[in-house]
């Protein structure tokens, strides 16, 4: 009589338990661990050869909230894919993982044979960098790991294939990319970044997210009232585009400044990535820039913004001439220069003249914000060697609301002696140009968006050093879509685009 297919799921404390008893009989237990999103023969085929290894074969998934492959994944919550694998015979018993990977996983259920498939042979290949360590784990509980060798499918390319959601454009794009790029090309390109030198510079944000839902319109005012639940406060500006661009080079240094009246300098320290060097200039009598936001608690609608800052954005000539002093010595030991220019007072015409004229390859982003509509321009700049904004920027630095966008690209590339620009258009997805290569569109990758806050910034501090790599600009366009339909699911600057989880998308689009 076949087993009830729910007597089977277990939770890990359970299964461990569980297996120690029966290891204690004489069993001998195989272990596979995966997401299994869309189930296939070849996961079938998987199974069945693991369970050859021994007496009970055990299946682990990846909690829907570890699924790390990229916007619209996985396709099956995990009770449905815990169901599902619970109901194929020849598994005995199904748990949903506790941990971002199956390390921990296998030191508490201490399997006798950890099984992977064929496409984990080769380590090097592994975009997680998982694999060795699940390895070392089932050593370490006396256990071995096992590689099948049967048919294999890619649930990634069947989903694409037949599942995605993707408008026939983007359709249309991967399968035209991936004739010239493949998943290697890409992961290579990204892999390849690790060596550069960056300095980073611009202003800091520190966003705050208050979080309250509406209670209705009061009785004596025309103004909704609405209760508070809780905050967050993010490491915004210059400080998320650092923290990018260190996941994915190992030698980042950060310059930036600190008001005194609000003096950030330990929370700031504390949501740096280690490795980030810091120069940080204290101004005094000035604010370190806070935006307040309040935000719906159920949809994070955003429905009011209070920002600290100083009405007039200037450095006193004496921090100006601090900072010039150590641009002039050290500019010549760095790469690559990103500049994070969000109007809020560091990036003044001295050090912009500076940097255009000393940097070894200048990449820049000149935000317009509602501090600076209209007075924060890409133009401030004299030269450049890759610019990344928005479609409204580079209309407000052409004061040109209708034209061809190709044709005002080309006047800002020729003005700024530029040859490399991307132009993100938000749902509409980029445009980017290259002197060498001229003008490639790139779709948008996903029309899921909880938060778009920084999304833009984190495109331009990932693409930046794929231009001072000279990379093609469709590759290029490509990461820096994939970064945008990745960052636009976290909520403003709670995590950044890490390594891990971008190659990993980048593996799924292009299966």
């Amino acid at each position: 009589m076949k087993r009830d297919i729910y007597s089977k799921i277990k939770t890990i404390g359970e299964l461990s338990k569980t297996i120690k008893e029966l290891k204690a009989k004489g069993n001998k237990i195989v272990h596979c661990h995966g997401v299994f999103d869309l189930l296939h023969p070849g996961h079938l085929k998987h199974f069945e050869a693991a369970k050859k290894k021994g007496d009970i074969l055990v299946v682990t998934l990846t909690q829907d909230q570890h699924v790390n492959r990229g916007p619209g994944r996985p396709i099956f919550n995990q009770n449905l894919r815990s169901e599902t694998i619970a109901a194929i015979e020849c598994v005995d018993f199904v748990a949903i993982n506790e941990w971002p990977t199956a390390v921990e996983t296998i030191k508490k259920l201490k399997p006798d044979f950890y099984v992977k498939g064929s496409d984990y042979i080769k380590k090097e290949e592994d975009v997680t960098g998982k694999i060795s360590d699940e390895e070392e784990a089932i050593k370490s509980v006396g256990g071995s790991i096992h590689f099948t060798d049967e048919i294999t499918f890619s649930s990634s390319s069947l989903i694409n294939t037949f599942m995605a959601s993707y408008p026939d454009e983007t359709k249309k794009f991967f399968h035209q990319f991936k004739k010239s790029y493949s998943v290697k090309n890409i992961i290579d390109y990204l892999r390849g970044l690790e060596d550069i030198k960056v300095l980073v510079i611009g202003d800091i944000i520190i966003d705050e997210y208050h979080y309250c839902v509406g209670m209705g319109k009061t009785q004596k005012d025309n103004i909704i009232a609405t209760r508070f639940i809780n905050n967050e406060i993010f490491a915004g500006g210059v400080l998320a585009a650092a923290n990018h661009i260190a996941g994915f080079s190992k030698n980042v240094t950060l310059l930036t400044t600190i008001g005194t009246k609000n003096d950030y300098t330990n929370f700031i320290v504390g949501h740096l990535k280690p490795h980030i060097k810091t120069n940080f200039y204290h101004c005094q009598g000035a604010h370190t820039v806070v935006k307040r936001r309040f935000v719906d608690a159920n949809f994070l609608n955003k429905i009011f913004e209070i920002c600290y800052l100083e009405e007039a954005n200037h450095l006193p000539e004496s921090l100006e001439n601090d900072i010039c002093g150590y641009l002039n010595s050290n500019l010549k030991d760095f790469d690559m220069v990103l500049v994070a220019d969000f109007g809020h007072g560091i990036i003044t015409p001295k050090i912009t003249k500076l940097l255009s004229k000393k940097a070894k390859f200048l990449a820049v982003n000149v935000q317009t914000n509602s501090a600076n509509l209209g007075f924060n321009l890409i133009t401030k700049f004299p030269r450049a060697d890759y610019i990344c904004i928005d479609e409204p920027e580079i209309r407000l630095a052409c004061n040109d609301k209708y034209s061809n966008l190709e044709q005002l690209i080309s006047k800002v590339s020729k003005k700024l002696k530029c040859d490399n620009v991307i132009i993100t258009r938000g749902h509409r997805g980029s445009l980017g140009f290259s002197k060498k290569e001229g003008f490639y569109p790139v779709p948008v990758f996903s029309t899921e968006v909880v938060d778009r806050i920084g999304a833009g910034d984190a495109y331009f501090s990932i693409t930046a050093p794929c231009a001072h790599k000279n990379y093609p600009i469709e590759t290029i366009g490509f990461i820096g879509n994939a970064v945008g339909a990745m960052k636009v699911l976290i909520v403003g600057n709670r995590s950044s685009v890490e390594p891990g989880p971008l190659l990993k998308y980048v593996t799924t689009l292009l299966k």
